[in-house]
């Protein structure tokens, strides 16, 4: 059976602590330069990736001295701050190595959860994307409290493959996969190759336990696994130091621990949006309008809109509707209510003009959007 990374076109790649650190001994430049080579093989081959990558606080702990990790959440939040730097450095130096410039996106499950942060992060991911730029992403350890105590990267890669729609997430672990045991324990674990994400087996088989660096043990992957396969994108857990690791699985060659998601990308898609049964407004269509959407698979224009119903705020999940009221369509609103009706029956050139700020030229974008 084929990696299912061959065919995905929009991947996230998840490197822990220990890899990134080389065990604690400092940010491993070496392996990081090797992921960079890879990564730009992987966009050679016309494939768009994110880096979600820890090793801030470890890094930080080494700078500023720290022996073990410390308790402290000040503490921790300053070896987060002066790690980032290093980290940022050294992904930037690396990736320019092969001509494709980095930006650096830092995150908290705060971001995610507000609907108009989640929107903007969205938004830029994929403005990035679009500009071939890679967008290396870590959790915002600087400024959250709770999130270094319990938080962990393989929540915030899955989190990130929901949140652009990913085909897939890799996790680079420091261990060749899912085992049946623990390996470290019992000589007579096996390799898991093949599962299905949100498998309560596996979670039962799954041992919480983790490095003294990271936060996060083979439990964590697996749930961040059934995570991902929400928005339908697969999630492969792999050994990080393995040779060429990223090039063969994107060559199709089975490596580690493959989770399949069992709801396709775009079923998935369409039952998050199914779920809205009560929306925040609505927005009636005129003919022209309704046609773009139905029949040409278009996003909705504000032009194409005669009326707003309702009061609702950016990011909202709004119902189009044709003249006689029936729904058309459902999609998250770039606009509010109030906004809506100052550019509806306008074209997109005035809406900046109108509004003094443009947050995109459609009232609902088609990768937003889902017809009912």
């Amino acid at each position: 059976m084929n990696s299912v990374i061959q065919k995905a076109q929009r991947i996230i790649i998840k490197v822990g602590s220990s890899l990134v650190t080389n065990d604690g001994r400092g940010l491993d430049h070496a392996a990081i330069a090797r992921w960079a080579a890879q990564i730009a093989a992987l966009r050679a081959l016309g494939k768009q990736v994110v880096l979600v990558s820890s090793g801030a606080i470890a890094e930080g702990m080494l700078r500023l001295g720290f022996e073990r990790r410390p308790h402290d959440i000040h503490e921790l939040q300053a070896c987060a701050a002066v790690g980032q730097m290093g980290l940022a450095q050294i992904y930037e130096t690396s990736f320019r190595a092969h001509n494709l410039g980095t930006a650096q996106v830092l995150l908290t499950h705060a971001d995610l959860a507000d609907r108009e942060r989640y929107l903007n992060a969205r938004s830029t991911l994929t403005t990035l994307l679009r500009l071939g730029i890679v967008p290396i992403i870590n959790e915002n350890d600087t400024v959250v409290t709770d999130e270094i105590k319990f938080g962990d990267n393989d929540t915030l890669g899955a989190l990130v493959a929901n949140l652009i729609e990913a085909d897939a997430l890799i996790i680079l672990t420091d261990q060749k996969g899912l085992y049946s045991a623990d390996p470290r324990k019992d000589p007579q674990a096996v390799l898991i190759q093949h599962g299905r994400a949100g498998d309560l087996a596996l979670e039962a088989m799954a041992g919480g336990a983790g490095s003294s660096l990271g936060r996060g043990g083979m439990l964590t992957k697996i749930l961040a696994a059934k995570r991902a396969a929400k928005s339908g994108a697969h999630t492969v857990i792999a050994y990080g130091r393995e040779d060429h690791v990223l090039e063969r699985l994107a060559a199709g060659e089975a490596i580690g621990t493959e989770l399949a998601a069992q709801t396709g990308h775009l079923t998935a898609r369409k039952q998050w949006m199914a779920d809205h049964l009560h929306t925040a407004g609505q927005v009636v269509l005129d003919a022209g309008a309704v046609q773009k959407l139905t029949a040409e698979g278009k996003s909705l224009l504000p032009i194409g809109v005669v009326e707003v119903k309702g009061e609702f705020g950016r990011g909202a999940v709004i119902t189009c509707v044709d003249h006689a009221g029936v729904p058309v369509a459902r999609g998250l609103s770039n606009y509010t209510s109030a906004e809506t009706r100052r550019i509806m029956r306008k074209p997109s050139s005035e809406i900046e003009g109108i509004l003094g700020f443009l947050e995109g030229k459609e009232l609902v974008h088609r990768d937003n959007l889902v017809l009912v």
